[in-house]
């Protein structure tokens, strides 16, 4: 779609990545909507995107009612993805695999799994909570010596084509009449507490009724145009990838002790991962190439050694290729935040995922969608993910943070 030089749309999603394309689908599939939606989106090939760069997985093992929440009826979605996004009888692909994380834990994190995991059970998740002698029986190439437990997801959790999720989310909210324009916001214009148009770099300037951050890793820079501060921080992260001659067989997505994970990409073939500590966790620009090398050390001298005591099979692997990507992180609680800002009665945030963003974007399109449209949310509340916690300094405290 091209643009005047002044358009006007009843509601303008900045990003048009996973989550700008699921609220996109969402609003223009809710019946009590009829306007126009225009998506801007600065690169529409998204390689430099988290949709595009993750390791694309689906976890119900929180440590928070509402991000399970989330999660269960994320797992729904992604197994009935084509009762919601096929378009002229083209049903999307996504390859899921519910192939469980396994959550590793020494002595001093047994208490943790134990709690989480019966706060899991109850909200309906399918998680499992396992002593060593059971986990070495179902896993028999786990080393466990040096673990009090484990818990798995004996379903709805595992992995699947965070590429083609986001496409499809694309096409089909094209397909209701969301209109995609190629652009980079400059300029985000108010009067009074609402927020009234944005201006792009060629000077298009766009008059809204309503404007949803959806910018990724250009989000708090957003937010900052219209006047509001969020605590999010794009940072950089790595994914690498290796082979494995001696078969790991039924490896569920594992997170170590260690923090590190790992989890199978193909007959032999692993993709793998870790969260720098605080002090050295370095940060993302789309605009500095430096800020997006990837550092392997980090791999040979952390990620490696960790991962082969856990799973002694790779201490003879093949490195693979490696990439990095964005990650957009909460710094008051690795949450999301959602809704509306009070201060700007038009303007609704949609940011920090802080690597969660594929699993729920069905859900937060989905919720999102229905604030805006009938003033509050009816399926699932997702108001402890509102900005007000953030300006209470009331972090919403997740324990299983990886």
């Amino acid at each position: 779609m091209t643009t005047s030089a002044s358009s006007i749309a009843d509601i303008v999603i900045v990003g048009g990545a996973v989550m700008g394309s699921s609220t996109a689908y969402h609003l223009l599939a809710d019946s009590g909507f009829k306007g126009r939606v225009i998506v801007i989106e600065k690169d529409p090939t998204y390689q430099l995107s988290a949709s595009a760069l993750s390791a694309a997985s689906i976890r119900q093992q929180y440590s928070s009612a509402v991000n399970i929440r989330i999660s269960l009826y994320g797992i729904h979605f992604l197994r009935n993805i084509a009762d919601y996004l096929t378009v002229d009888g083209d049903k999307p692909e996504i390859g899921l695999k519910e192939g469980g994380y396994l959550y590793c834990a020494s002595g001093a994190g047994e208490q943790i799994l134990r709690e989480n995991q019966a706060l899991q059970a109850a909200e309906g998740a399918d998680i499992l909570f396992l002593k060593p002698d059971e986990l070495k029986q179902r896993f028999p190439w786990l080393n466990v010596e040096d673990l009090a437990a484990g818990t798995w997801g004996r379903s709805g959790e595992g992995w699947f084509d965070g590429w083609g999720l986001l496409q499809a989310f694309r096409k089909k909210a094209r397909s209701l009449g969301a209109e995609y324009v190629k652009g980079e916001v400059a300029e985000v214009e108010r009067e009074g507490n609402r927020v009234v148009a944005v201006r792009l770099r060629d000077g298009t300037r766009i008059a809204c009724g309503t404007l949803i951050n959806c910018a990724g890793s250009g989000g708090a820079a957003l937010a900052a145009m219209a006047g509001i501060t969020i605590p999010v921080q794009a940072k950089r992260r790595y994914v690498f990838t290796f082979s494995c001659k001696e078969p790991v067989e039924n490896l569920p997505l594992l997170i170590d002790t260690s923090g590190a994970y790992v989890r199978p990409e193909g007959e032999g073939h692993f993709i793998c991962g870790a969260s720098p500590e605080a002090d050295v966790d370095p940060d993302w620009s789309d605009e500095d190439p430096a800020s997006q090398e990837i550092d392997f050390s980090f791999f040979e001298e952390f990620i490696w050694p960790s991962l082969a005591h856990r799973i002694p099979a790779f201490e003879a692997i093949k490195p693979g290729r490696a990439w990095s990507g964005p990650y957009d992180m909460s710094l008051l609680d690795h949450n999301a935040i959602i809704g509306t800002t009070n201060e700007i009665e038009n303007f609704y945030l949609c940011n920090g995922f802080s690597g969660h963003g594929l699993q729920q974007a069905p859900a937060v399109g989905r919720g999102l969608s229905e604030l805006i449209v009938h003033g509050g949310y009816r399926t699932l509340d997702l108001s402890e993910l509102g900005y007000e916690r953030v300006l209470a300094n009331r972090p919403l405290i997740e324990r299983n943070v990886i």
